[in-house]
């Protein structure tokens, strides 16, 4: 598993948590999480903490703008009855899209659809990859104009 996917699946759970309100800040959480890995008898890479972390921080700070385009974006579903973690994954993806110009598009779309197939529904993976399909449309019509 590389070190950005790794990265995901943690700050995804860690975002996850974080709506239970557990998560006293990012440092913290990641600490904990890698805490508890080394418990269990798995590592994680530096690297991989640190991606996680950059993801939690950006989606943390950017939340109620990201959650303002993913509501343009879907049809049909208000972002509170959405299930927990399709609506985390889809703040992460839309981050990555709008906010991370090192990773390419489809690349952050594609991941965001392996984070459903992993922990969402049956049908997460399609709503997911619909859903930043469009935050990426109105990305790129954003830029043009």
């Amino acid at each position: 598993m590389t070190i950005r996917r790794k990265g995901r699946e943690i700050a995804l759970q860690i975002l996850y948590q974080s709506e239970w309100g557990t998560m006293d800040n990012v440092e913290s959480a990641i600490r904990e999480y890698a805490r508890g890995l080394s418990a269990g008898g798995a590592k994680v890479k530096k690297d991989t903490l640190a991606f996680a972390k950059s993801l939690l921080e950006g989606v943390l700070r950017r939340k109620e703008d990201l959650d303002l385009v993913i509501a343009r974006n879907v049809h049909g579903w208000r972002l509170d009855r959405m299930a927990r973690v399709d609506r985390n994954i889809l703040r992460m993806g839309a981050y990555e899209l709008l906010y991370c110009s090192d990773i390419p598009p489809r690349v952050a779309i594609n991941e965001a659809v392996e984070l459903a197939k992993m922990f969402g529904s049956e049908e997460s993976r399609a709503f997911i990859n619909g859903v930043l399909d469009g935050v990426l449309r109105e990305s790129v019509r954003r830029k043009e104009n």
